[in-house]
């Protein structure tokens, strides 16, 4: 098959997708838990994360002395408002089947409100200029943690095993939708921090802090989940994230860490890695964004 061709620039607008889960198994990769649950923490992870940036970015959007990369910023608001929402949906799912995420859910949540919070600085040396630094530093980690899921959207979007597993096919549309539309704004934090700050060793720092404090909150969500399924509680095997990654061709833990490397170079960008073209080609395709789609034009 042809290449497709990359284009110049999309323009970025929020999907409002939604999904039935009504049917959806507790194991939705049928038999293997693990693969399953290593994938829903996600669901775990991503609502209250991408509130997170929703709020830093609105922030941030009177900083922006660029049009251009403003409309892009408001476009990212928008879908990360929408991913949001649409994962919470599936952890909602789980709640009524008897798996409650609100003890994992709850430490993400303090993370991102209390810990990565708004600071009061009145009373302090240049207290504006110290809030202005604190926003551009937290947007370095955002751009961090995008260039991570950016490198898992691709993944999801190249992933022909889990169809061949027979995997659920709403799921399948909530990561691949999803995952496409991480890769078609994989740019915008970095180019947002660049436009702010762009020094080097900030998210060079940033970086060797996200790589890290991410694998560590996926390894205890893949716990978390494991040990309160409630179809039967057990431990992760060491054997069981090379299963994933020989049979779905998954990436495993020491993958995901090397995978920041090129984060690293002075050169980089995101535009270097992942396809523009094959995320709107999915876009296209996708049942709910179609379904979205033509809800918006009635």
């Amino acid at each position: 098959m042809d290449e497709l061709e990359e284009p110049d620039r999309v323009s970025l607008r929020p999907r409002d997708v939604e999904f039935d889960w009504s049917a959806l198994p507790m194991h939705w990769i049928p038999g293997d838990p693990y693969t399953t649950h290593l994938l829903n923490v996600l669901h775990l992870l991503l609502p209250e994360g991408e509130r997170w940036f929703v709020r830093l970015f609105t922030q941030a959007l009177p900083m922006i002395r660029d049009e251009r990369l403003a409309e892009e910023v408001r476009g990212f608001i928008g879908q990360e408002a929408v991913h949001a929402e649409s994962h919470q949906g599936v952890l909602d799912h789980f709640t009524a089947h008897g798996l409650d995420p609100e003890p994992y859910v709850g430490q993400v949540r303090w993370l991102f409100r209390h810990a990565l919070g708004e600071r009061d600085f009145t009373g302090r040396r240049n207290p504006e200029r110290r809030r202005e630094e604190r926003l551009i530093e937290q947007v370095a980690g955002v751009a961090a943690i995008e260039h991570f899921t950016a490198v898992l959207g691709d993944m999801i979007l190249n992933s022909p095993g889990l169809d061949a597993a027979g995997a659920d096919p709403t799921m399948l549309d909530l990561l691949r939708w999803h995952g496409a539309e991480e890769v078609e704004h994989r740019a915008v934090a970095f180019d947002l921090y660049m436009h702010l700050d762009g020094r080097y060793w900030r998210r060079a720092k940033l970086m060797l802090v996200v790589a890290p404090g991410m694998l560590a909150l996926w390894i205890k969500g893949v716990r978390f989940l494991m040990a309160n399924d409630p179809t039967g509680r057990r431990r992760p095997r060491l054997t069981d994230p090379l299963r994933a990654t020989r049979r779905y061709g998954l990436p495993g833990p020491g993958r995901l860490l090397r995978s920041f490397l090129p984060y690293l170079r002075r050169d980089y960008h995101p535009s270097q890695h992942g396809s523009t073209s094959q995320a709107v080609a999915y876009l296209a395709s996708s049942p709910a964004a179609k379904a979205a789609d033509e809800r918006g034009g009635r």
